[in-house]
């Protein structure tokens, strides 16, 4: 069960952090970088994180002279990337006057691992990945969260994509604060389970809010033959291929 953590994030890290980013994405072209977090919204593992054809990339932003302090565990990436079979990476910036800049050259990216600069284009292959369990789940909460704020136009409030921790999604209902337990699964299931655990999550939820929901969110590959005889196995989703998804919005979960 998950408290919001409702990290401050100080004006100066957030240009730090959005002049970061542009680095990024300006050294691709259109397309070829998709963004799995791109906001400053609570819980922080990564501050940002993105996908180029069939890797995952994990960044965690520092200020070189130690005097703007990001927001989240400094572990977290490294959590988040190991658990999505992705790649940790540290990002160093450097405030030359009034603008920040990456202190290493290229990408300005370095293998948490290795402590080498990397190029994520050079580690990129034709190797088909499957999608782990944290990634197929954390793909389900992007899908649920761009429900809940660009179809029903709700603000949201936190945001996370560990299967083992919950609520995924806490945001600004009609009368104050929601929140949403997401489960994820893959073809041939139809839909994904509720937790067992439900009433403990909602009891643990009540210090806040007795409004909840459950989403059920449910992957299949583009490809897959749907063989109703069960002949043929259902495809493996892979990382960075065509899936189709099925989610039929949130359940009002009835508090007793």
């Amino acid at each position: 069960m998950h408290d919001i953590e409702m990290h401050e994030v100080s004006d100066e890290f957030a240009q730090c952090w959005q002049a970061a980013g542009r680095h990024l994405q300006a050294q691709t072209h259109d397309g070829q970088l998709s963004w799995l977090k791109a906001n400053l919204n609570p819980p922080f593992l990564e501050h940002l994180s993105f996908r180029m054809g069939n890797q995952l990339f994990y960044v965690r932003i520092d200020d070189v002279d130690g005097e703007v302090q990001g927001p989240g565990n400094t572990n977290g990436f490294r959590t988040i990337a190991n658990g999505c079979k992705g790649h940790a990476c540290r990002m160093p910036m450097r405030l030359n006057g009034n603008t920040w800049e990456p202190v290493e050259p290229g990408w300005g990216l370095i293998d948490d691992t290795t402590d080498n600069p990397i190029n994520p284009i050079d580690l990129i292959s034709d190797e088909k990945i499957e999608m782990t369990d944290w990634e197929v789940h954390d793909f389900a909460v992007q899908v649920v969260r761009d429900y809940v704020t660009d179809k029903l136009g709700h603000q949201l409030m936190s945001s996370q994509g560990n299967p083992a921790v919950d609520p995924s999604i806490w945001f600004v209902g009609e009368n104050g604060p929601e929140w949403v337990v997401v489960r994820s699964d893959r073809f041939p299931a139809k839909d994904a389970k509720r937790p067992e655990n439900l009433p403990d999550i909602a009891a643990n939820c009540a210090k806040l809010s007795n409004v909840g929901h459950f989403a059920s969110v449910t992957f299949a590959n583009s490809e897959d033959p749907f063989d109703p005889t069960g002949g043929v196995p259902a495809l493996p989703l892979w990382r960075g291929y065509g899936v189709f998804i099925r989610f039929e919005g949130l359940e009002t979960i009835a508090l007793t």
